[in-house]
């Protein structure tokens, strides 16, 4: 995966290549669907997700929280992919491509730490999560390109969530699997520090190196 330009914003995903979501992009853009609503839709789906994980009972509301992680990330897929392959990104493109996010990560990693029966790790973790994104886009402002990287970078988090939610599932025939929520809340924010911290260095590196180019033509 190439390491994108210091003005573009989008995520390396190699499932862009992928044929079915070349298809399913393209079938999007010429139904001229916006893809602003696209990257919208992830925030209802985030709260399904989270109903479904605190309120559905038995293995039901974790497989159907996980499968809602899994459209979460399809929209943040196609949102992309309409905008550009598509031709239908508009000026507000940049703004809809992080806000549902930053927010479906709230949703998504709080419900987590509540159904593991820690709320602070769900806070905390959502937080940090925030926190990356933050650090990420402060220094695609700087002029370098936006760092992606990281052990819990936003589809590694998601991945974690999804196999905490299967593994939970399993509670009924194995009494300790609903533990795997918790170890996924866990990994998440502890993951998420070790993300802040790399990347914070990455930028710092940059800054130091423009700085010594600059001092030395």
């Amino acid at each position: 995966m190439t390491e994108p330009r210091p003005t573009e914003s989008r995520r390396p995903l190699t499932t862009r290549s992928a044929g079915w979501a070349k298809a399913l992009a393209a079938a999007l853009a010429r139904a001229r669907v916006s893809p602003d609503l696209i990257s919208f839709i992830s925030i209802p789906i985030a709260l399904a997700g989270m109903a479904a994980l605190l309120h559905l009972p038995g293995p039901a509301g974790l497989l159907l929280c996980a499968l809602a992680v899994q459209l979460r990330l399809l929209c943040n897929l196609l949102d992309g992919m309409v905008a550009v392959e598509g031709g239908l990104g508009g000026p507000t493109g940049p703004l809809w491509n992080e806000l549902p996010d930053r927010i479906a990560d709230s949703v998504f990693i709080v419900a987590l730490g509540m159904a593991a029966g820690e709320p602070i790790l769900g806070w905390a973790g959502a937080l940090l999560a925030a926190v990356t994104a933050y650090i990420r886009t402060t220094g695609g402002a700087l002029g370098f390109a936006q760092d992606f990287s990281g052990v819990q970078s936003k589809p590694k988090r998601m991945f974690v969530m999804t196999v905490g939610c299967l593994v939970a599932a399993a509670w009924p025939w194995w009494a300790d699997a609903w533990y795997a929520l918790l170890v996924a809340s866990w990994i998440i924010l502890v993951g998420s520090v070790v993300t802040c911290i790399t990347r914070t260095v990455k930028i710092a590196r940059l800054l130091r190196e423009r700085a010594a180019a600059a001092s030395n033509p």
